[in-house]
């Protein structure tokens, strides 16, 4: 159901995801700029042997850049709508928690640890997680006719 809502919660809804997605773009970038992106000599296309940090904290690879950015193009083309905004956040929440379940099931090392993941990505997954769905479930409430309610 794609429609247009007016009223606050519709353009808080929209605004979140919109920052939201920004965000994820902007992280997308920041993982492809050495200085900002530690050990950037070391860094692979994907897998756990890419020894690239972002901030010096979180495991990157170019994989894992590219999939912040798409991330973010996706958050930035859903929040034109009330509905796409509130999808992007919840199932993006959504995504982000198995996500984290997923980097606190594979090893480091292990093979499986494609993008790669590391203790901090887990961490601030579950918290990335929570926010965009509470975010979604927070602003994502229906603006009632406001007709119905006048005093």
């Amino acid at each position: 159901m794609t429609h247009q809502v007016e009223g606050a919660s519709s353009t808080l809804l929209q605004k979140a995801a919109l920052a939201v997605a920004a965000t994820f773009a902007l992280v997308g970038i920041l993982g492809f700029i050495p200085g900002v992106t530690t050990n950037f000599d070391k860094m692979e296309f994907a897998g756990h042997h890419s020894g690239a940090e972002l901030l010096g904290v979180f495991a990157v690879s170019v994989l894992h850049n590219i999939v912040h950015l798409l991330f973010g193009i996706v958050g930035f083309l859903l929040a034109r709508t009330w509905s796409g905004a509130r999808a992007f956040l919840i199932g993006g929440g959504v995504v982000y928690l198995v996500l984290t379940v997923y980097g606190l099931l594979v090893d480091r090392h292990d093979k499986a640890n494609f993008v790669p993941l590391n203790d901090a990505d887990n961490w601030l997954h579950v918290v990335l997680g929570l926010a965009m769905i509470g975010l979604g479930l927070a602003l994502g409430k229906p603006v009632h006719d406001r007709a119905h309610h006048r005093v």
